[in-house]
């Protein structure tokens, strides 16, 4: 069982007894599931596990009416229990296939004998269908892929390796050169292997990593195929706006350009294929800032943003054959900067960092930028030897200095710092927050 940091979250949960039901949104096969079964499993006596797309009849409970008696009598006549006050947990799973199951959790709250999980793929696709939304009775997590720091845990790396890092990191001072270079092998093969859990899993417990990647591939199938049953009359943009991130990731600028799709392409006929695939957890928009000043959401630019892939793994596994070993063994420049950035921006998220990058007049773009300390610090990524050659950040210290936190340099060198830059190497995301 691999060791997640959101069962903290859920023990909190529990603990507070907030009266809330817990929603936990995420990209299919992130491990929703399991840890829901995992928390059940180590906090109730009871628990009962309803998934809409398994036994859709379950669905039948709540056509009627959604008072909460009536609902727990019907899934009772069902053979779901044993129900028992204060004691049992109820999970809905692919909850987006039973509007009315959502609808009906602010009655079953307000009941209060049981606790209950929602949780579902793509919450966020079908939301036109649910006819009242449970405002104030639900407490919403996002749940993401593996970081860096659960895949050091599951390759068995001790918390103790992972606090002298930390230190390292707070401390602004180098990490031992042996270190350094096993945990940079430990981020080359996260790269290529991802944080999903059965991918993890299958890469840890086997040689050949022919079968992790055929792993990845059919992740991927799932993802396409849930684009055809979902995405309804927009499936084939959803499905070229997909398969389009790591190419348009691979440009030098990262930029997603629809002109690279269609010639004449419009934000007006691929704006709401491109919200399909975020709302589904499979990418992340990082949108323009065209002013450096906070907050950022008054400045972004909707019509210009980069999409980042939701796992750097499965980006991997739609590139081009055998770029794996190439990134095993640091042979590789304008593919391992997509996928060093995709990377990067996965850790802030994951991290609760919301994506934004700036640049001013298509010039001297800022890889990441984000509020801290009442102020923005800015993150460049680097992959190659010429790190400390940075004239965008060089050109925002003149610009902005007063505005700044923290100038960061990621790369594949260990801790430095230099005229006011600090040098970090590409692990070190896990600690930035």
């Amino acid at each position: 069982m691999l060791k997640r940091k959101i069962i903290r979250e859920l023990t909190k949960w529990k603990k507070e007894a907030t009266n809330k039901a817990l929603l936990i949104k995420g990209a299919r096969q992130v491990g929703k599931t399991t840890i829901v079964r995992q928390f059940a499993k180590e906090n109730y006596k009871n628990f009962i596990e309803i998934n809409f797309e398994q036994m859709p009849l379950a669905k039948q409970a709540f056509d009627g009416n959604l008072d909460a008696r009536s609902i727990l009598i019907n899934l009772s006549v069902m053979g779901y229990g044993p129900l028992e006050p204060g004691k049992t947990l109820i999970f809905f799973d692919e909850i987006q296939s039973c509007p009315n199951a959502r609808t009906a959790i602010k009655f079953l709250v307000e009941d209060g004998q049981y606790d209950y999980i929602e949780s579902g793929s793509l919450l966020g696709i079908n939301y036109k269908d649910v006819s009242s939304y449970p405002v104030g009775f639900e407490h919403e997590l996002c749940m993401y892929p593996l970081d860096f720091e659960e895949f050091l845990w599951a390759c068995n790396i001790g918390e103790e390796v992972i606090e002298m890092l930390r230190n390292c990191y707070t401390n602004l001072c180098p990490v031992p050169d042996f270190l350094h270079q096993q945990i940079m092998e430990r981020y080359r093969q996260y790269l290529i292997v991802g944080g999903m859990p059965e991918v993890v899993a299958t890469y840890l417990s086997n040689e050949d990593f022919n079968k992790t990647i055929t792993n990845q591939k059919d992740i991927l199938t799932g993802y396409r195929n849930d684009i055809s049953k979902y995405a309804g009359k927009d499936k084939l943009l959803v499905k070229s706006i997909f398969d389009a991130i790591p190419g348009q990731l691979s440009k030098q600028d990262k930029r997603f350009v629809l002109a690279s799709i269609e010639k004449n392409a419009s934000l007006r006929k691929y704006g709401a294929p491109t919200q399909w695939i975020v709302d589904a957890g499979m990418a992340y928009y990082s949108f323009n800032v065209g002013a450096f000043e906070l907050p950022f959401p008054s400045h972004e630019n909707l019509r210009l943003y980069k999409l980042f892939f939701v796992d750097s793994g499965l980006m991997c596994a739609m590139m081009l054959n055998n770029i794996q070993a190439k990134v095993l063994t640091g042979d590789i420049f304008v593919n391992e900067g997509a996928i060093a950035e995709n990377y990067v921006a996965g850790e802030l998220v994951k991290h609760g960092i919301s994506l934004n990058y700036y640049d001013r007049k298509s010039k001297h773009e800022l890889d990441f930028v984000f509020p801290e300390g009442n102020k923005i610090s800015i993150i460049e990524v680097k992959s190659g030897k010429d790190y400390k050659k940075h004239p965008s950040l060089d050109m925002a210290q003149s610009m902005f200095a007063d505005k700044i936190y923290r100038r960061i340099v990621m790369s594949g060198n260990n801790v430095e710092r230099e005229d006011g830059t600090l040098y970090l190497p590409f692990y070190m995301s896990m600690f930035i927050r």
